[in-house]
């Protein structure tokens, strides 16, 4: 039995909700996308569900360019009874809200760090992109992805592995591989030149200006109220600094403390740093690679400089040890 017959096998409902974590990237979307495709071709009808905004320039022409309906969870009305299928993330995150359902399966290559159970579960830990998972359900059951679902799966590989140059499993190149002839690299190519808008250079001049940079870990602020999305993009920027091997930014916004995290040193894992930082104060998690962290209810911007600090000094502390 497939994977996507033993997920259909768990559902008892005709209507499914595809939950996304919050403020959803492109790997999320494209994950989301490609299941609610092949759902629907199996007779279920899907909605696509996240909390937050979506207001990365890339992420929303994707969505205009190939057509993914999603809705915030404000305009869904759901019951109990309604039966949710969590991609790319898990129940019990911090960057995954608990929406009124059941959340009966998971589909995610993040770790697994609570151990929620679910019906179904599809959890690959090794695995660069969640797009890379649905992609195979495709070919797994001889269903021919449209152009448009090739493009989109195509598109969240490669943001999510960086272009094939972080986290790449072998599932990852031959999604990459089989995928890459049925896509539109037409939009592909407009929509890398979708990254950011001009404000955003605003972020990037706040992080140049508060950079400082110790024993190879690069730490910035980006100034209050950034998207999750810009957030991660400066983290990328200052990777790219020779004397750069890990990252840490962060940005007050939405009542709390946004960090990213990057790690190119393989003894220096970012997903357990960020947790460790964390402990006490927030949660977080992600990938070895990449990781990104939350610390809810703080008042103000000065509190939000105080708590980075402390985080700071936490991963100085590791970095020591």
């Amino acid at each position: 039995m497939t994977k996507l017959n033993e997920l259909l096998a768990c559902l008892n409902n005709g209507h499914v909700i595809v939950q996304t974590h919050n403020y959803p990237d492109q790997d999320a979307l494209a994950s989301a996308m490609g299941l609610k495709v092949l759902l629907e071709a199996k007779g279920k009808k899907v909605t696509i569900g996240y909390e937050g905004i979506i207001d990365k320039e890339n992420t929303l022409k994707m969505m205009e360019l190939l057509g993914i309906e999603c809705y915030e969870s404000s305009q869904l009305t759901l019951a109990p009874e309604d039966e949710i299928i969590i991609v790319d993330g898990q129940k019990g995150n911090i960057n995954m809200t608990d929406l009124v359902g059941d959340e009966v399966a998971c589909i995610d290559h993040h770790k697994i760090r609570r151990g929620e159970k679910y019906k179904f579960s599809d959890i690959r830990e090794n695995v660069g992109a969640c797009a890379s998972i649905i992609g195979s359900y495709f070919f797994e059951n001889g269903i021919k992805p449209s152009r448009q679902v090739a493009t989109a799966l195509l598109y969240g590989i490669r943001m999510d592995t960086h272009n094939m140059t972080r986290g790449v499993s072998k599932l990852d190149l031959a999604m990459f591989s089989r995928l890459f002839p049925m896509a539109d690299h037409g939009h592909i190519k407009l929509l890398e030149n979708f990254c950011l808008k001009l404000s955003d250079l605003e972020a990037y001049r706040t992080a140049i200006d508060t950079l400082h940079v110790v024993e190879g870990v690069g730490v910035a602020a980006v100034g209050a109220g950034c998207s999750e999305a810009l957030i991660a993009s400066v983290s990328d920027f200052l990777l790219t600094l020779s004397s750069v091997q890990v990252t840490l930014v962060y940005s007050y916004r939405a009542g709390g403390v946004k960090f990213s995290v990057r790690s190119e040193v393989e003894c220096y894992d970012a997903s357990d740093m960020i947790v460790e930082a964390l402990k006490g104060l927030g949660d977080g998690g992600g990938h070895a690679d990449m990781a990104a962290g939350f610390i809810p209810n703080v008042p103000d911007e000065q509190m939000a400089r105080d708590y980075a600090a402390v985080v700071e000094g936490r991963f100085l502390e590791r970095v020591h040890r």
